[in-house]
């Protein structure tokens, strides 16, 4: 196994600095993808490079979308020869000191998708409490598993091999519906999940780029496309990425 921590970024730039130092112990390598951010987040994304010798920072030229910087991340983890990736969010919600955790679990089933499930405080919008439990019974039902218990949490390890031979196999999208989707194929592929507790925060003031209206349908459209994708089920992959026979 060898794992790297991978942060997409879209102007956090006030909070990436505190998430980077907070990292700094783990000794793992870093790579954040800066997904279009603008000058003043670049700035601080350089000084942060060249600070710390074990972080690379990737750009996009303009935005597109959590979904695009997560798969750039996941094709330059694997040309790294990376097997696992950590992901994390820039705006400082997750507890990275939850990141040997998720090792740890990865470790101990090397071909699991360990996703974390959230721990909120009161600081949690209540539509956003909602929302998630509405998601998690709609990929119960296209799963056709209860194994995942948070499909929106963007804290979590994803095991490389299989997931980069989906995403070279499938149609997805880019953007906020990226994370669910993923979830629903690697399961239907017959990767386990193993669910990892971890505190999560929305800091107050934080910069979300959720977008409400867009975001919502962007992920009820990968729903339902998911729901009529032929096969339903996908062809099981191997921890090795081919097929199984």
């Amino acid at each position: 196994m060898k794992a790297c921590l991978v942060i997409p970024i879209y102007n956090h730039g006030e909070t990436i600095g505190a998430v980077v130092e907070s990292l700094a112990s783990m000794n793992l390598p870093c790579i954040i993808v800066d997904d279009g951010c603008g000058q003043s987040t670049r700035a601080v994304l350089d000084r942060l490079e060249a600070q710390y010798a074990w972080l690379e920072v990737v750009h996009h030229r303009e935005n597109r979308g959590r979904g695009a910087a997560l798969k750039t991340a996941y094709r330059i983890a694997g040309q790294r020869g990376m097997t696992h990736v950590v992901q994390l969010d820039a705006d400082g919600q997750h507890t990275a000191a939850d990141v040997p955790n998720f090792i740890e679990a990865a470790r101990a089933q090397p071909d699991a998708l360990v996703l974390g499930v959230p721990i909120f405080d009161d600081s949690i919008p209540w539509h956003r409490e909602h929302g998630r439990k509405l998601s998690k019974a709609i990929v119960w039902a296209e799963t056709g598993s209860t194994a995942v218990r948070d499909p929106l949490c963007g804290f979590r390890c994803v095991p490389l091999s299989p997931t980069l031979s989906l995403l070279d196999r499938a149609r997805w999208g880019d953007r906020m519906n990226f994370d669910p989707e993923l979830i629903i194929r690697l399961v239907r592929a017959g990767i386990p999940v193993v669910n990892v507790p971890t505190a999560v925060f929305y800091p107050e003031g934080g910069v979300s780029h959720f977008q409400m209206v867009k975001d919502n349908l962007r992920i009820a459209g990968s729903y339902v496309r998911l729901a009529f994708e032929a096969p339903w089920r996908t062809t099981s992959i191997a921890i090795d990425g081919k097929p199984d026979s």
